[in-house]
């Protein structure tokens, strides 16, 4: 078995308030292609989203980033077109919130994952470097096997994005790949 993991493709993170940009915005059509068809393949397809709440002080990211994915605003929407393919598959995605870089920090992910009998994690979504990479660590540390749809994730920084597609395939194994189809 295996799943799908889009990480924090959101107005925030893709024109809003952290954006990622050009390259996050190039990526939507091959996120709502994957989701589409991980989804279709029945295969176990998560949306894990960042969640902050207005005005904490205690979180960790309040020193080094601007306010941004905060509760019940526009900024935490899906981006673009992806909030439609959300909409029309909404029973067969698990919308799961996240309030660290990691999808599995502070969560019921690795619950959810281990119920399904599920090895195998393909990961997008942005930043490359930040939160796509501390979920493909802690994936790794608890042993699923990795694949990382390099034409579906993106950064801010650029080096850092290519240094991270490094890290995936040299460091934690993971098989990284471009145009793959299920």
């Amino acid at each position: 078995m295996r799943a799908f993991i889009l990480i924090d493709y959101t107005v925030d993170f893709v024109v809003g308030k952290l954006p990622c940009g050009d390259p996050a915005i190039a990526i939507e059509a091959r996120l709502c292609e994957l989701t589409k068809s991980f989804v279709t393949e029945m295969d176990y397809v998560v949306m894990a989203v960042d969640l902050h709440e207005e005005g904490d002080p205690f979180h960790p990211e309040t020193l080094l980033f601007p306010p941004h994915n905060i509760r019940d605003t526009d900024g935490r929407e899906l981006y673009g077109s992806l909030k439609e393919v959300h909409v029309a598959h909404r029973a067969a995605i698990y919308w799961m919130d996240k309030t660290r870089y990691s999808a599995f920090c502070g969560t019921d992910l690795e619950l959810q994952l281990r119920a399904r009998g599920i090895q195998e994690l393909h990961l997008a979504g942005v930043c490359t470097d930040i939160c796509v990479l501390h979920t493909a660590v802690d994936a790794y540390n608890k042993g699923f096997s990795l694949v990382i749809h390099e034409d579906a994730v993106a950064s801010f920084d650029a080096e850092g994005h290519a240094w991270a597609l490094r890290h995936f395939e040299k460091t934690l194994g993971a098989k990284v790949v471009r145009g793959w189809k299920n």
